[in-house]
């Protein structure tokens, strides 16, 4: 490949195909630190719209996951056994069992119900600027994530309130969360650029999100079925999810490493494929949105 510069010819050397993979591959996380101003302003100004005209504000955010802890705490104390047989150290284990399920699945319904819409939300920003559509999906989980955490805050709180104990398991709790973000981050991408072609996928979500809920072990563990219908139910990606984060919160044990790896391996599928498949859309999104 000839280029001339300064009116001197120039010879390079066409890149390698595995330096062009590498490139792409690191491609999301360059592009996210360039607009990082970008990311940290719209992200703050979500959160100060969150509670926009509320008086108690942000009190809400630490209300509703308080609620609904003592909402399980009262109706299944008292259990013995956890759902996988496990005999339970408090009578709160059952809730708190629940409340670890609830949070991951939470997060995970609330991308699934947003991602759709999310490209139309700022359909004014991007037919109108040069707008980088593909921060909108991580801004919108990172929003999603603060409220998570104070999820977590909330459980751990109450199970110390509760049980006077906390597991050292909890130091690992960053090796769940960052694969999980990276797993919505790649669904959202995929259902933003998807939704901005067809309402449908929006309704498809709202459809299938609360029947997930009952095929995902939110309020039961898959140790009480046989070796093969386990297998099985991990083809549904929030299983694995649910189970660590119990491990690592509920349990105080290190979640089975094949379980580990397929989360890792469902988590780099889907950003990777997510991001392809939105930058793929990219430049036909804000003709149609």
């Amino acid at each position: 490949m000839l280029h001339i510069v300064d009116g001197e010819v120039v010879v390079t050397e066409k890149r390698r195909a595995l330096t062009r993979l590498l490139r792409w591959f690191g491609e999301p996380m360059r592009s996210a630190w360039h607009h990082r101003d970008l990311i940290m302003a719209i992200l703050r100004r979500e959160l100060n719209e969150r509670f926009k005209g509320s008086m108690a504000g942000w009190v809400w955010a630490i209300v509703a996951p308080f609620l609904a802890l003592a909402t399980y705490t009262i109706a299944f104390s008292g259990v013995v056994k956890l759902p996988n047989q496990v005999e339970a150290t408090s009578q709160f284990d059952y809730a708190l069992f629940i409340f670890g399920g609830l949070i991951a699945y939470s997060f995970f319904s609330e991308m699934a119900f947003r991602g759709p819409s999310l490209l139309h939300e700022y359909a004014h920003f991007i037919k109108q600027t040069m707008f980088p559509a593909e921060m909108l999906p991580i801004i919108s989980t990172l929003r999603a994530t603060v409220y998570v955490l104070i999820g977590l805050v909330v459980m751990l709180a109450a199970q110390i309130a509760l049980t006077g104990t906390i597991h050292w398991t909890l130091i690992l709790l960053p090796l769940w969360l960052v694969p999980f973000l990276a797993f919505l981050i790649g669904m959202t991408w995929f259902l933003s650029a998807l939704g901005a072609f067809t309402r449908d996928a929006a309704y498809l979500m709202m459809t299938l999100a609360p029947i997930l809920m009952f095929a995902t072990p939110v309020f039961w563990s898959i140790d009480g079925f046989s070796p093969t219908v386990r297998l099985l139910m991990y083809l549904n990606p929030l299983t694995g999810f649910i189970e660590i984060i119990r491990h690592l919160t509920v349990l105080g044990t290190l979640p089975r490493l094949p379980v580990v790896a397929w989360t890792l391996m469902l988590s780099l599928v889907s950003f990777y494929f997510g991001f392809w498949f939105f930058r793929r859309q990219r430049d036909r999104i804000a003709d149609v949105i």
